[in-house]
């Protein structure tokens, strides 16, 4: 999976498999894999203002996840 480098203070890249619908994020203390992430979520995630806020708000408690 490629991870995008994106501007934000907390994350520092993000990639989608759309097969496998897994998003990952690299956040300045770690890497996680979320699962079962439709793509229109990866979609907004990338086009949101605030990368951290669409996380928090659309992301963090409504996808199982682990560190990779």
């Amino acid at each position: 999976m490629n991870l995008i480098p994106v501007n934000s203070s907390n994350l520092n890249a993000v990639g989608y498999d759309l097969h496998s619908q897994i998003l990952r994020i690299a956040f300045r203390n770690g890497t996680y894999d979320y699962y079962g992430v439709p793509e229109s979520v990866y979609n907004g995630l990338m086009s949101a203002a605030s990368l951290g806020k669409y996380h928090d708000r659309f992301i963090k408690n409504s996808y199982n996840f682990a560190r990779v």
